[in-house]
């Protein structure tokens, strides 16, 4: 029997671009939560990111997340969602949290590396 693959979806609220990674002042909290999702890929779960300004379509499709959007608004962003269960809702996880989510092992703690625009300065 093959073992279905874990997933991770992720319902940002409104950003300029898929990460909220550009204009001219970067959160470090988005850029750590960008780090410790390039980690959970490379642990092999399946992350999916969508963006409330870019992909609105994914927002109103799920009905989880329409939900929760129904009860609290925009302050129920970010939606995270392991393996089609609510796990998080208005804040970003950290790693150790993220590694709990998917039983994996407890991970060192580790800075982001600086990150360029993702927009290209088009933000």
């Amino acid at each position: 029997m093959i073992p279905t693959p874990q997933t991770l979806q992720v319902f940002d609220p409104a950003m300029c671009c898929s990460t909220g990674l550009c204009g001219p002042e970067v959160d470090p909290q988005l850029v750590q939560f960008a780090a410790d999702l390039d980690w959970l890929k490379s642990q092999g779960v399946i992350v999916q990111r969508h963006n409330l300004s870019q992909n609105a379509a994914a927002f109103v499709q799920n009905e989880i997340v329409k939900a929760a959007l129904a009860m609290r608004g925009e302050h129920a962003l970010p939606v995270l969602l392991a393996n089609g269960k609510v796990s998080t809702t208005g804040s970003y996880p950290n790693r150790a949290a993220l590694a709990a989510l998917f039983k994996l092992p407890t991970p060192v703690s580790t800075e982001p590396a600086p990150s360029s625009c993702c927009c290209g300065g088009a933000c």
